[in-house]
């Protein structure tokens, strides 16, 4: 399952707006930071060589507070346009977390595909150590969604070890967990 990763014309503009004013604050913290040098010089011999003091004008100050607000608004609009909205079918998981076998009469081409996912699993489930079988086969149970907290439950191992098997089967691209309220379901890839 790939993600979208286009960007909306909002998140464009912020990002845009991001590079840009990021761009200028590097610009004038360069400047701030690596003053100009002097040379006072009488006749032709250097008298005196050194550095200015830095500083910035009251129009560079308001550019520079301005761009570094700016930034940071067109950032928080990327962090938010980033966030995953749910898709249909996430969305009909999320309704009923028990998966398609709870919904009643679902049309065929659903039960067949459903069986064909769930040999692919059950010829996965031969390669696993015996904790991430147990996890993994309650998931399978359940027609490949499962809440998180009912995995511990049906286990009875602890919400420890459901975790710590869940981060291996998750590393192996076997399952995948989405956050649901307070908790996460567990899906079968």
């Amino acid at each position: 399952m790939m993600a979208d990763t286009s960007l909306r014309p909002k998140a464009l503009l912020a990002a845009g707006i991001f590079v840009l004013t990021t761009t200028v604050l590097l610009v004038l913290v360069v400047r701030l930071v690596t003053p100009p040098s002097i040379v006072v010089r009488l006749g032709g011999d250097p008298v005196y060589t050194g550095a200015i003091r830095p500083s910035l004008t009251f129009a560079e100050a308001a550019v520079l507070i301005t761009t570094a607000f700016t930034a940071g608004v067109s950032a928080a609009v990327l962090y938010l346009e980033g966030r995953h909205t749910p898709s249909s079918a996430e969305r009909s998981i999320e309704s009923n977390p028990k998966g398609p076998s709870h919904r009643g009469s679902d049309p065929k081409p659903t039960d067949e595909l459903l069986e064909a996912r769930r040999r692919d699993w059950e010829e996965t489930a031969d390669r696993l150590a015996d904790t991430e079988l147990a996890v993994y086969e309650v998931i399978l149970e359940a027609d490949g969604v499962l809440p998180q907290s009912e995995i511990v439950e049906e286990t009875e191992f602890s919400k420890a070890t459901v975790s710590r098997t869940l981060d291996t089967l998750e590393a192996k691209e076997l399952i995948e967990r989405k956050r649901r309220g307070v908790g996460n379901v567990v899906l079968l890839r």
